[in-house]
């Protein structure tokens, strides 16, 4: 396999939104220190009324890429996500849930679209699935799948799952981005988003350990519902100079590589 660009090396900030997630956080941190291409992890805990905010402190304590922040009230997962943007500085960032329902053993071949120059964002599927994936909710399987088939007809995308946790982005495109959503609105948001942004995004295969409601899963049917308002809110009602603070510049790296295999075709 030949050697990875240099970008890879250290180059990725994760974000990790947290609410009461006593019993995983410390193994979700365990498993992200391992990465190779690591270089920060920013925790957001929102105001979590459990042990959340004792073990990140402690784990901060412990390991200097470890910063962690505190909402002084519970916000939302996306207010969280907006935090933890604004404190990344890699330029590759990810976000990872804290609960385990996604491996950061994948977090590596998501992000390698990005690392290779091919892509500007990347989503982990988890309807290509890789290794393994729990079997759970129909009706949950239903919804994502119809809600990603709308937010598709207004992008003109051909994404499988908009609604998945795993998302990756070169570090200035999501640091740009203006959000405005609320709860659980950051995943059809940020896919209209970037849609009118043009740029190259890709999807991968990943594995999912989804919970259930009695291990703690915090989704819930309104969520579902708010989420198909605001399929139509941000695809139609919200345009690109509003989007972005700062249109993020091109990939030049992609567009040399492009330019490179344009050549040897054309020879």
């Amino acid at each position: 396999m030949s050697e990875l660009p240099s970008i890879a090396n250290r180059c990725l900030s994760v974000v990790v939104p947290a609410y009461n997630e006593a019993d995983t956080i410390e193994h979700v941190v365990e498993k992200l220190l391992q990465l190779p291409e690591l270089f920060e992890i920013i925790i957001v805990d929102d105001c979590s009324t459990d042990k959340t905010a004792e073990i990140t402190q402690r784990l901060a304590n412990q390991h200097s890429s470890i910063r962690v922040t505190r909402h002084q009230k519970n916000s939302g997962k996306t207010e969280a996500l907006k935090t933890g943007f604004a404190l990344t500085r890699g330029e590759i960032v990810i976000v990872q849930d804290a609960d385990l329902e996604y491996d950061p053993r994948d977090i590596p071949s998501v992000i390698r679209p990005i690392i290779e120059g091919s892509a500007d964002v990347v989503y982990g599927s988890r309807f290509l699935v890789r290794r393994a994936t729990r079997v759970l909710y129909f009706y949950h399987y239903l919804a994502n799948k119809f809600l990603t088939f709308t937010s598709n007809l207004f992008t003109n995308l051909n994404m499988t799952d908009v609604e998945t946790g795993y998302k990756a982005f070169r570090g200035e495109i999501i640091r740009n981005m203006i959000i405005t959503s609320q709860g659980f609105g950051f995943e059809i948001e940020v896919t209209a988003k970037v849609a009118k942004l043009k740029c190259a995004i890709y999807e991968v295969p990943i594995s999912y350990y989804g919970r259930t409601y009695e291990e703690g899963k915090k989704i819930g049917f309104f969520d579902g519902v708010e989420a198909f308002w605001l399929v139509f809110r941000f695809n139609l009602f919200c345009g690109l100079s509003s989007s972005f603070r700062q249109l993020p510049q091109r990939n030049d790296r992609r567009e040399s590589l492009a330019s490179n295999e344009l050549e040897q075709i054309s020879k």
